[in-house]
């Protein structure tokens, strides 16, 4: 159908317009032209009459397109389609069943597919979409070149994948421009892209004014209408609020995403412009006012509403009486935009050139006509232009298997914007699941990007291939191996990619892609693996969790010997956060129970080893039961072969814990009690007390019962375990507190028997140790005045205010009473003062107060205020409970007393002893200041220790042999730095004096031999080491140039002794071992055929393995490549003894063989294989049945047949007469076997089922399946796979 342009006037062919697509709803007709009219020839209409429309400025609406689609095509005549045909009529068996197109007809015409199947099949398109976009370098808005892929872009790129769900790849550009990748759905590409152009290109903003009116048409119905506005132009979009006076609306965004959104606001405003509305014109055809005074094109370069050019009027010519004509015309849908242009500038160019306007239908509308509205003899002009548009982009498609896709894209889209850089108006399109790549743009610049891709797509497709295999996904993660091992191999190894699914999707299939060699043998392995793994079993074995580290060991150790030692068995233990007792192990079936076996038998011994009991043991003999240097604790440990804890040094626990096996545990505990006993008077009691009572006598969490050991000297009283039954009670302690311990026991036993009270009165805790008093004092005499008992709470319980009395309820009433006036008592605050000379302030506020802390809580907590720093104030303030204000009075001025008699010693020590003096820390001197209430101060250290070995400097013309204070400096006097000061009481310095003196390390020298040195200090020092840390010194051995043998031991001379006894004692062992050495050094030679060598050494060292062991010795052979050796001398080395017992046997394996034979059997050459076996299994069963050894010749022998035989003359008839009858044997069964090729074959009756299709005709018979012309075969031979039920029948 074409339309004919026919100039009536002038009788000139205008020109020929185009060809309208077939299928459309269009008609033929004629179109004259002439200078005033159009004249149409067809139906009649509103085109074929001759009414003349007035030119106007308007927007066509969907509404009024439909009015001059209908002015256009009478809606007499009904337009009937291709498909709409085929709707009316019912598909025939053919048409719903097409056979597969000829292939002539596929050569002839590749363009259009034949038959049916090109109309009813259609690719469903996938809901994953690529697109490629670019930020030029001046509108990038982190512009850092050097940290392009990290900072704050690479955050926002992360943030944007996360919350919309696309993926993004980046790349820069030759122009420093900015590349991006986005895939993902079609919501999830335009919400990225939006972000991507707010945060990451620079914005700018604009304003567009339309009528308030309008405001609600932009919005839309909930929002709708202006989210879909954003996301199409990347833009932000604020609209003034209801109230707001305001009709600006405010564009934020790229240039050209602001261009866009501006576009479209006017667009739906024009919209809303009716006939009879302001800016619209009316029946009369005048231009209302709202109208623009100039031109201002409106389009939209996404074709998101319909686009319409305004007519400007004619300068000089009134527009009222212009006469124009309108005229419809088909244009592809897909080329709209291409009219439109940029920004409307299409529009706009044919508007400014020809004077006509171009109305574009909406982009929801499935219409293709194109309206034209101008001047008569303008309308060819301008329709010559519209499909020059139309036609200057394109549309193209390349042919791609879709798993090549992201090969074409390259890593990080790098294949891809080498293609972009060069033509940047090409858009490139990849959709998920579709073998094809759309391509969009300026027509020469898609063909010039087509011939890229599809060279790409050809070197792909020729060198690369793929495929799928199914693999059940619970055995991806075994595949994938730990970290990826196992699959990052297969990778490197065959040079591919594999492609496996994740465990949230649940699927089986994995790909591999890649050079077609390496796919195949990629799939090889892993289907091996999968297979191996089907076979292979999982068992759960249930562990408790506190075994797990102990099995698995530090650093791994031990569960690492239990991988080597079964290599195919895979052991997970669970996380330590899943409080799990399985372990799963997995392998074959029977690695996997001899592994389950081995870690039973583990967990059994950790269960026996893990047996603890816990034993109290008074704290003072805590350093008793460890020993010095640990040797008692250690020594208990080793003999018991139990673990021992005890308590921290600062802990108040007293419990000493063993755990080990029960009877070792027992063992231990018995020990440890005995050397209790054996350092103090200890003595044990058992009383019996009904079970019935040892909770009520425990009390609540044990302060009933911890109440009666702390008042009766820390004795530790023992209650049996529950629900055992016993009676008996064991009371351990010296003998005078354990007897009082019974006592009170047994008459708080008799209480609760009889009748017993409770009651509970609270105080706070800072007057607990005022109501208890000095040593217990007050709370002794309430208790001995009443008979009640009381329990203040410990300190590990909640509620620190309790305090429960218990006893008769007179006595338990009495009691309360007096302590109720005790509190009421501390709860009257008074305030009182004392004089304390300022020269002691300094005392009890240094250390951060500790002195008035102290006084503080041992006197319900009284606050004592000395006077600041600098003031010559001796009024000190105290503000508390009266009686406890009294008694802190008291202790500040027993503290002044002390301070007031307080000395200053000089106690002079070597300062190169200082430091063992210390001690680690400082411990030996904090340990001297608690035992005996001093302060110690060491001097500074000396910068220049060799002091006296030079002159002294002369200071101020003073002589060198005067000090500072001019007196002169006595020859044998300490130096300043060896002083150290003690201040506190007389007697108390003096005795401090004296610890530190025996601090002072002493010492002696040993003579041992110089040969021994190396021995004592051991590998890197170890010996030496373990030495020093027992017995608590420290040995310094001589250089070895000194040629000394005198070895100094220093250290406190209490541990003297006995460091110099166990150096003597290890030099004694050494000495032993000295003799030892050379006993074991003895040598021996003995004479031996070489010949005989290969059996004295045995099959893998077997035999001579078995000598050396048995008689502990050292056995040499000769070295065969070193000539000066005799190669018939064998060395023994180790005691003569057992070197003489080694030759023995050695000497009694050469008359053995020297009895020997060798005989040559000729045998068949073809039966070697048949009498060796499989890994030669059955020549060994012979060589074993008759102790012989049977040599096979070798291949390219001179004799293949010759067979030789080794052993006792008897042994060796045997053994040949045996393989003599075998190789008969399978001689006969070679000879009668016929050759293959002689076989004859069954004939085959082919594929043979019943009611057939070609059973109906006798002319027609079954396929022959051994026929190659009927079933062809793809590849290589397949075997028949074997059924499980037998052949097929």
């Amino acid at each position: 159908m074409r339309w004919h342009l026919l100039v009536e006037q002038g009788g000139r062919l205008a020109e020929a317009l185009t060809r309208a697509r077939p299928g459309s709803a269009g008609r033929l007709c004629a179109i004259s032209l002439s200078a005033s009219s159009l004249r149409c020839s067809g139906s009649p209409g509103p085109c074929g009459g001759a009414r003349s429309t007035m030119s106007s400025v308007a927007v066509l609406t969907q509404e009024s397109f439909a009015e001059h689609r209908s002015g256009l095509i009478p809606q007499q005549i009904r337009v009937a389609t291709l498909n709409s045909e085929e709707e009316s009529d019912p598909p025939t068996y053919k048409d719903a069943f097409p056979p597969l197109p000829e292939k002539a007809a596929c050569l002839e015409n590749p363009q259009e597919p034949a038959g049916a199947w090109s109309n009813k099949i259609r690719p469903i398109k996938a809901s994953v979409i690529t697109q490629v976009f670019h930020v030029p370098l001046e509108e990038r808005k982190y512009k850092d070149m050097n940290q392009f892929g990290e900072g704050e872009q690479a955050k926002i790129c992360l943030e944007i994948m996360q919350r919309t769900g696309a993926h993004l790849e980046l790349s820069l550009a030759k122009d420093q421009g900015l590349s991006i990748m986005v895939s993902g759905k079609l919501d999830a590409v335009m919400k990225a892209r939006k972000d991507i152009v707010a945060r990451l290109q620079t914005q700018a903003s604009a304003t567009v004014a339309i009528p308030k009116e309008h405001h609600r048409f932009v919005i839309g119905k909930n929002g709708e209408k202006l989210q879909d506005l954003e996301l199409k132009t990347a833009t932000k979009i604020q609209i003034p609020r209801p109230d707001d006076a305001s009709n600006q609306i405010r564009i934020t965004g790229t240039k050209e995403g602001i261009e866009k959104a501006r576009h479209e606001v006017l667009l739906i405003s024009a919209e809303q412009v009716r006939p009879g509305r302001p800016g619209r014109a009316g029946p009369s055809g005048a231009l209302a006012s709202a109208a623009p005074s100039q031109p201002r094109p409106l389009a939209s370069g996404q074709t998101a509403a319909p686009a319409l050019a305004a007519l400007p009027p004619t300068p000089g010519r009134s527009p009222q009486k212009k006469k124009t004509t309108t005229i419809a015309v088909e244009v592809k849908k897909s080329q709209h935009k291409y009219v439109i242009g940029p920004k409307g500038n299409s529009l706009q160019e044919i508007l400014e050139r020809t004077g006509v306007s171009v109305e574009i239908p909406p982009s929801d509308s499935a219409s293709e006509t194109v309206i034209l509205r101008g001047e008569p003899e303008k309308l060819g002009q301008a329709l010559t232009e519209v499909y020059a548009k139309a036609n200057s982009f394109t549309v193209s498609s390349v042919s791609a298997p879709s798993w090549l896709h992201r090969f074409i894209i390259g890593k990080k889209g790098q294949n891809l914007a080498k293609i972009t850089q060069q033509m940047p108006k090409v858009h490139v399109e990849f959709t998920e699941g579709e073998d094809r790549i759309t391509l969009e743009g300026p027509t020469e610049d898609v063909s010039a990007a087509q011939e890229q891709i599809e060279a790409m797509v050809k070197d792909l497709v020729s060198r690369m291939d793929y495929v799928e295999i199914s693999i059940d996904h619970k055995f991806h993660r075994h595949l994938i191996g730990k970290s990826g091992a196992n699959i990052n191999r297969i990778k490197d190894q065959y040079k591919v990619s594999v492609r496996i699914p994740p465990d949230s999707e649940r699927s089986s299939l994995i790909r591999i892609e890649g050079d077609p060699q390496g796919v195949q043998q990629a799939k090889r392995e892993l289907l091996e693996l999968a297979s191996r793994m089907e076979n292979e079993r999982t068992k759960d074995l249930i562990i408790e969790q506190r075994f797990h580290r102990t099995i698995i060991g530090q650093k791994g150790e031990r569960i690492r010997e239990i991988r080597d030692k079964f290599p195919e068995v895979i052991i997970n233990f669970p996380d330590p956060a899943q409080k799990s007792d399985i372990v799963q192990l997995r392998g074959p079936k029977n690695e996997v129970e001899k592994c389950t076996k081995y870690m039973q038998k583990m967990v059994a011994d950790l269960v026996e080893n893990s047996y603890s009991i816990s034993v109290p043991i008074f704290k003072q003999f805590h350093k008793n039961i460890i020993g010095k240097g640990g040797a008692n604790i250690k020594k208990i440990r080793e003999e018991s072969n139990t673990k021992i804890d005890l308590p921290a040094e600062n802990s108040n626990s007293e419990t000493i814990v063993i755990t080990g096996k029960r009877a070792n545990c027992e063992a231990a505990r018995s020990r440890i009690l005995s050397i209790q006993k054996d350092l103090a008077n200890i003595a044990e009691v058992e009383v019996a007390i009904p079970a019935r009572l040892h909770n009520a006598l425990i009390g609540t969490k044990g302060r009933l019962i911890r109440s009666i050991m702390e008042e009766c000297g820390g004795v530790h009283i023992h209650f049996p375990v529950e629900g055992s039954g016993s009676d008996t009670v064991v009371i351990r302690g010296p003998s005078s507190d354990v007897e009082k311990a019974r006592k009170q026991l047994l008459h708080l036993a008799e209480e609760k028997q009889t009748k017993s009270f409770t009651v509970d009165i609270r105080a706070k805790p800072e007057y607990h140790k005022f109501l208890i008093g000095k040593g217990g004092g007050k709370i002794r005499k309430v208790r001995d005045s009443t008979g009640a008992r009381i329990i203040f709470p410990a300190a590990e319980d909640k509620d620190q205010d309790l305090i429960t009395i218990i006893g008769r309820e007179d006595a338990v009433r009495e009691a309360q009473r007096e302590l109720e006036a005790l509190i009421q008592n501390l709860d009257n605050v008074v305030e009182d003062f004392m004089l304390v000379d300022p020269r002691h302030h300094r005392h009890f506020v240094i250390r951060r107060g500790q002195v008035l802390r102290e006084i503080a809580e041992e006197y319900g907590g009284v606050m004592v205020s000395f006077p600041r720093s600098g003031t010559q104030s001796d009024r000190v303030t105290l503000k508390g409970a009266k009686d406890c204000v009294e008694a802190a009075k008291k202790r500040i001025q027993e503290i002044i007393e002390d301070l007031e008699a307080q000395v200053t010693i000089e106690c002079a020590i070597p300062q190169k002893f200082h430091r063992s003096v210390m001690g680690p820390k400082g411990s030996r001197i904090q340990q001297i200041t608690r035992d005996h209430n001093v302060q110690i101060k060491f001097p500074d250290r000396e910068e220049n220790p060799a002091h006296g070995t030079e002159p002294a400097v002369q200071e101020n013309g003073d002589d060198p042999g005067e000090g500072r204070d001019g007196k002169e400096a006595e020859p044998g006097s300490p130096r300043r730095c060896d002083i150290i000061t003690i201040s506190g009481r007389k007697e108390k310095c003096e005795a401090a004096k004296e610890a530190l003196e025996a601090l002072v390390p002493v010492t002696i020298e040993v003579e041992v031999p110089l040969d021994l040195h190396r021995y004592i200090i051991g590998q890197k020092g170890s010996g030496i080491r373990r030495m020093m840390d027992e017995f608590e010194v420290n040995i310094h051995v001589p250089a070895p140039e000194l040629q000394s043998g005198v070895i100094a031991i220093t250290g406190l001379a209490a541990n003297l002794d006995r460091a110099k006894a166990g150096l003597l004692e290890r030099v004694k062992e050494l000495q032993a071992e000295q003799e030892d050495r050379a006993l074991r050094s003895f040598k021996l030679s003995v004479t031996v055929d070489p010949k005989y060598h290969p059996k004295i050494i045995g099959r893998k060292g077997a035999v001579i393995t078995q000598i050396r062991l048995e008689h502990d010795v050292n056995i040499q052979f000769p070295d065969k490549d070193d000539g000066s050796q005799p190669q018939d001398h064998i060395t023994i080395t180790g005691y003569e003894k057992n070197t003489e017992a080694a030759r023995d046997a050695i000497l009694k394996i050469v008359g053995e063989l020297e009895q020997m034979v060798s005989e040559d059997v000729p045998l068949d050459h073809r039966v070697h294989a048949r009498i060796i076996g499989a890994r030669g299994k059955a020549i060994r069963k012979i060589m074993d049945e008759f102790k012989v050894d049977i040599r096979f010749p070798q291949s390219g022998a001179p004799d293949p047949n010759c067979v030789t035989v080794t052993g006792l003359p008897e042994n060796v008839e045997e053994a040949i007469d045996h393989i003599l009858n075998l190789e008969e044997e399978y001689a006969l069964q070679l000879y009668m076997k016929p050759p293959a090729h002689e076989e004859a074959k069954a004939p085959s009756r082919g594929f043979v089922v019943r009611d057939a299709p070609w059973t109906a005709s006798s002319s027609e018979k079954a396929p022959d399946m051994s026929s190659s012309e009927e079933f062809p075969s793809f590849g290589a031979q397949v075997a028949p796979k074997t059924l499980p039920w037998g052949p097929k029948r």
